[in-house]
């Protein structure tokens, strides 16, 4: 297939939260623009971008995935990423090889505010960003209301390059606020000119003023302009437009139905004349990288049925060919990628975004060259929140689990892994429940791996409260020839918590002799690795007092066994108790669910140590608490659903205490480690 010659590229990320509509969009830019020639459906799973069987099964986007189209001369790269915030990583990691983003949301003014986190991403590193208002055919919109919640959540100026023209609640059309000049939809074709409405005059005219006053803050010409009353010419405001939008300074903001193509050729006008082109944004990036060398950044790994190991990059600078040697490792093949279609090439350039082949060892984010390079950024990695316990459902299975999660990682950043110390669980730790169940799929799917899961279990200690002294043990035995003796006494007694474990010895004129005692150690560590309640005894000093041993028949495995039934009878007499793992966490919330999420932590047994506004984030707290590790499983669900889904937290490990007592004679009596039912493993740090 001969390809189009082309002018120029750009890169643009489609984002925004679940359900906004974001692959119909692309279906519909894909469509006008002949990419396609029948539109598909997320319903009936037969769109380009959520082609991953994953998806289908949920009808949204679980993993980022790229097409390519022409449009006057200019090759588009479309990166269609998820909206859930389970899989933000996807569209954090993509955002950093794009030149810019169109920010679809529907007209819904309380749903804005899930759009906090990524307007924060998108302007802490400063990408250009338009939003798209989609599904204008929604009943009970609210077009100002939408574009005042808009402005609250953004910290960059919104200006609104278009004015909708509506009849009653239906999108009919719009006016260009550049030109001033109406336009009416029609179903499958261009929108095309109309006269001006005159009902609309005055409002257009407010919405157009207050355009032009955004774009002036950065243009002092302009600015003057407005104050002497000149009406400045189109060129001008495009040029201003172009260099705020490049420079992240203002977003755009257009009107449209994605599903009808209403918006989408403005739209695309719009990313082809004011959008930066991708050499603008590599001059941005490549700041304090000083290289003549080929360098492109890996956005996305995938590990395909037919292809195996794919690698999707920006090329940032120069030229890649067919069979390149990059970090070391040469390229199997370069491909343009449309969905899960894959088209060969033999070459990509700067400002491209193409996919490398059998690219073994290279991760998401790694920056490529032919020689050593300063790394590019990358986007911040997310700390997992939801954790399950897996094991193969075939016990044969479990030499491959570890091959198959280590691809499983690759492809998804934001999963993690680990064997717990203490419970010996393989944990499978992500960013929620639907996005372990993803990665589930993914094992059983690509490496015919099913998996049995449950709660992983809570890694409780014991500890002891009251000191005992002199406890005797001895262990004597005799089966012909040499016997086993070995006889000690022990005191034992309570350290301060955290303290963990502590042995010494006492002995004077050798009733115990020295080649001995080590044994007497090892027999201590191995009864407190198992307590009498069932887990790992902790905070507890021992120290060998006296004992007495025989000529023939001693040894440091008998001395050994007497130290285990010293401990046997001894720490049932020092009052053994239950510990649990608390975590200090730090939860995020918009303020206006403060409260309530203060309700949520006090309900899971936690201690508030209180709260204060987030920094560099107008109206919303930090929060921080100890939480027991038991109330962690669900957490995140329940924060996110008191939250719009925003809220978030950071834990880590910060101490052990004393279970309280009913709960533990619960935990106890189940015979169950995770007492609640809410139990969690240890955590990946």
């Amino acid at each position: 297939m001969t390809e189009k010659v082309t002018s120029g590229s750009r890169n643009v990320a489609i984002v925004g939260p679940y359900l906004s509509g974001k692959t119909t969009l692309l279906e519909s830019l894909l469509f006008v623009t002949g990419a396609i020639s029948r539109k598909g459906s997320v319903k009936e799973g037969n769109t380009v971008g959520d082609s991953a069987a994953e998806s289908r099964d949920r009808q949204m986007t679980v993993e980022v995935s790229a097409a390519s189209t022409d449009y006057n001369g200019t090759r588009f790269t479309f990166i269609d990423c998820p909206g859930s915030v389970e899989f933000a990583q996807e569209t954090y990691n993509a955002l950093m090889g794009v030149d810019a983003a169109i920010v679809v949301c529907e007209p819904i003014r309380d749903r804005v505010l899930t759009l906090a986190p990524l307007f924060k991403f998108l302007d802490d590193w400063e990408i250009p960003h338009i939003v798209f208002v989609n599904k204008m055919d929604r009943a009970n919109i609210h077009v100002l209301e939408t574009l005042h919640a808009l402005k609250a959540v953004s910290s960059r100026p919104l200006v609104a390059h278009q004015y909708p023209i509506m009849q009653g609640e239906q999108l009919t059309g719009f006016i260009d606020m550049v030109s001033e000049q109406a336009y009416q939809y029609h179903p499958g074709a261009p929108a095309d000119q109309i006269p001006f409405p005159e009902h609309l005059k005055e409002e257009e005219h407010t919405a157009r003023a207050e355009m032009l006053e955004a774009l002036a803050n950065f243009d002092d010409h302009l600015l003057e302009e407005l104050l002497e009353d000149i009406e400045p010419p189109q060129e001008e405001i495009l040029k201003d437009l172009k260099m705020e939008l490049g420079a992240d300074l203002v977003v755009p903001v257009f009107f449209g139905i994605a599903e009808q193509d209403y918006g989408v050729r403005p739209l695309l006008e719009a990313l082809l004349r004011e959008a930066p082109e991708p050499e603008t944004t590599a001059e941005r990036r490549l700041k304090g990288i000083a290289s003549q060398v080929p360098l492109a950044q890996v956005l996305k790994t995938y590990y395909t049925p037919q292809g195996g190991k794919l690698s999707l990059v920006r090329v940032w600078q120069g030229k890649l060919t067919d069979g390149i040697v990059l970090n070391g490792v040469r390229a199997g093949g370069l491909y343009r990628l449309m969905g899960q279609q894959q088209q060969s090439v033999n070459e990509a350039v700067a400002g491209e975004i193409i996919a490398l082949s059998r690219m073994e060892g290279i991760k998401t984010g790694d920056t490529l060259s032919t020689q050593s390079a300063k790394e590019f950024p990358k986007a911040e990695q997310l700390e997992p929140v939801y954790a399950l316990a897996i094991t193969p459902e075939k016990r044969n299975d479990e030499v491959k689990l570890s091959s198959a999660i280590t691809k499983l990682l690759e492809e998804d950043s934001s999963l993690a892994w680990e064997q717990h110390g203490d419970t010996h669980e393989v944990i499978l730790w992500g960013q929620g429940e639907i996005h372990l169940q993803v990665a589930l799929d993914r094992l059983r799917r690509k490496y015919n791996l099913p998996m049995t899961t449950h709660l992983p279990q809570v890694p409780y200690k014991e500890t002891i409260r009251k000191p005992v002294t002199s406890v005797h043990g001895r262990y004597k035995h005799q089966s012909g020839g040499h016997g086993q003796f070995g006889d000690v006494f022990l005191d034992i007694k309570p350290l301060p918590r955290g303290e963990g474990f502590n042995f010494k010895e006492t002995i004077v004129g050798g009733v115990v002799p020295r080649q001995y005692i080590p044994g007497v150690e090892i027999g201590v560590r191995e009864f407190l690795a198992h307590g009498p309640l069932g887990f790992p005894v902790v905070d507890v000093a021992v120290t060998l007092t006296n004992g007495s041993y025989h000529n023939v028949d001693s040894s440091e495995q008998a001395f050994k066994q007497a130290a285990r039934l010293a401990m046997q009878t001894g720490i049932p007499q020092a009052q053994p108790t239950l510990l649990e793992p608390i975590l200090r966490v730090q939860v995020t919330t918009p303020s206006e669910f403060t409260a309530k999420v203060l309700q949520l932590l006090s309900g899971r047994r936690g201690q508030i140590l209180g709260y204060e506004g987030r920094q560099d984030w107008q109206g919303w707290d930090n929060i921080s608490a100890y939480l027991p590790q038991a109330e962690m499983q669900n957490f995140i669900v329940e924060l996110r659903s008191l939250t719009l889904g925003v809220g978030s937290f950071h834990w880590e490990y910060d101490h052990l205490q004393e279970v309280p007592e009913k709960l533990a004679e619960r935990i106890l009596t189940n015979g169950h480690s995770n007492g609640n039912g809410n139990g969690n493993g240890n955590g990946h740090k």
